[in-house]
């Protein structure tokens, strides 16, 4: 059996494979050894004209194939750094990467052993767990994007509902699997409704794995499993879907939508991840989802094209920090309700202390609460609203923290490494709908120092 390799007008390089040899006699038989010698001869031949080709093909040039998974979904030989967007794992506690939501008995519980979060229901209807990551990770049109997700299903059963992937309440993809069927879904709300398109893993039409398509390999969803996809999305792309198994990437289902669809195939391809487990009727006894490690990366790095935004005190109005050692919210921002799924990233922040010879420190902290004061959107256009008069604050994650202290010098600078600009993006919950606050605060050294303070965010999502 050959496969070819390299076909033009000129040039036909086929890889043979090598012939199957013929048990020797015990006795001295001519017959065996002359069908011996011209099996081997037929296959130096075979060689030796595949050699000669490739030699005097050596002023020229030789097309090479490569293809399948060697390719990222826009046909490029993945070749390129990958920049990571994202990644989750638990080594020691449930890691504040994720939302969790849940409804009756259900948990997600993290397993300090297994270094997972085990998401569990019991056995009545409408148990439900879902966990949503509080970033949306953001698609460059032009780029693929590759997403990998681990997971051990629970055991298959009747009336209960299990599904990983790349996906929100409105759009994405995933696996899922219902009862003891297996489906690869993609959601979209290109309509104005949610629709889920459910493809059984019948009709995958890259390989079923049932121990029948091209990889010979059965799937079984309740043992480990590596689930990837890669997006080419620009509206109109190819959504490929599959499992690593064995470091080999095995594709089951590509979702197409080039020359086939007249719209958008989703809304945006810049989603959260999602885990969920949910009881559609009562079932046969409690259930566990397991929830191991998931990552986003943009294949061939990537670029911040947003829209520039900024707010900070204004210039006749400092920020007074009215006692000494408490901390104050000088400047705060979250994503408006309406665009829970817009990426703005923190991109500088600038702190001038005005009262001479006192010391300031400064905080960056994420999911706080400032009190009073007033939001404002930061216009029409944006997904992000502030609030520079809040009066106190409490609670939160620091980011980053420094000091400095009030002269004629001149301001301090925060600047963001690229590295780290998506440890500073707006986060929220998915599954509540709430925003979380990113906020700049500063306490002083003296009672009623002042301060002016300022953020600089990019809006990546438009």
């Amino acid at each position: 059996m050959s496969t070819q390799i390299v076909t033009t007008e000129s040039i036909q390089l086929t890889r043979t494979k090598a012939p199957a040899l013929p048990f020797a006699p015990v006795q001295y038989d001519r017959g065996y050894h002359d069908t011996l010698n011209n099996i081997l001869r037929q296959y130096f031949n075979t060689l030796d004209n595949f050699i000669a080709q490739l030699m005097a093909s050596t002023s020229g040039t030789i097309p090479v194939s490569i293809g399948g998974t060697n390719l990222d979904a826009f046909g490029r030989v993945r070749v390129s750094e990958p920049f990571t967007l994202f990644d989750s794992s638990h080594r020691y506690s449930d890691n504040n990467l994720w939302s969790t939501g849940t409804t009756g008995t259900a948990a997600a519980t993290f397993s300090a052993d297994e270094g997972l979060v085990n998401l569990t229901v019991g056995s009545a209807n409408n148990d439900e767990v879902v966990r949503e990551t509080v970033k949306v990770f953001a698609y460059q049109p032009g780029k693929s994007l590759l997403v990998m997700s681990t997971f051990v299903m629970g055991t298959a059963k009747a009336g209960l509902r299990q599904r990983v992937g790349y996906y929100g309440s409105a759009n994405g993809f995933y696996i899922e699997r219902e009862g003891s069927s297996a489906y690869f879904v993609e959601r979209s709300s290109v309509s104005g409704a949610v629709v889920n398109t459910q493809v059984p893993q019948a009709e995958w039409n890259q390989d079923t794995l049932d121990g029948n398509g091209p990889s010979g390999i059965t799937l079984d969803l309740s043992k480990s499993q590596i689930l990837y996809m890669d997006i080419e999305w620009l509206g109109l792309g190819t959504a490929r879907m599959g499992f690593i198994i064995d470091g080999v990437f095995v594709p089951a289902h590509n979702f197409n939508h080039a020359n086939l669809t007249t719209t958008t195939y989703i809304t945006t391809a810049s989603l959260p991840l999602r885990y969920e487990m949910a009881n559609t009727a009562a079932t046969s006894g409690a259930s566990t989802l397991k929830q191991v490690c998931s990552t986003v990366i943009s294949e061939g790095g990537f670029a911040l094209t947003g829209l520039q935004q900024a707010i900070g005190t204004p210039i006749t109005t400092p920020k007074s920090l009215a006692t000494a050692g408490t901390y104050y919210p000088v400047v705060s921002l979250r994503l408006k309700t309406t665009r829970l799924d817009a990426i703005v990233i923190l991109t500088a922040a600038s702190i001038l202390g005005l009262t001479n010879n006192v010391n300031y420190e400064w905080r960056v902290v994420a999911n706080g609460t400032t009190t009073g004061g007033t939001w404002t959107s930061a216009g029409a256009s944006s997904g992000v609203e502030y609030n520079i008069t809040g009066t106190s604050f409490t609670g939160g994650r620091i980011l980053a923290s420094g000091y400095t202290q009030g002269s004629n010098q001149g301001a301090t600078t925060i600047d963001i490494l690229k590295q780290a600009l998506f440890s500073n993006q707006l986060e929220r919950n998915g599954i509540t709908g709430t925003p979380f606050e990113l906020t700049l605060v500063a306490g002083a050294s003296s009672n009623s120092a002042t301060i002016h303070a300022s953020f600089d965010w990019e809006e990546v999502s438009r």
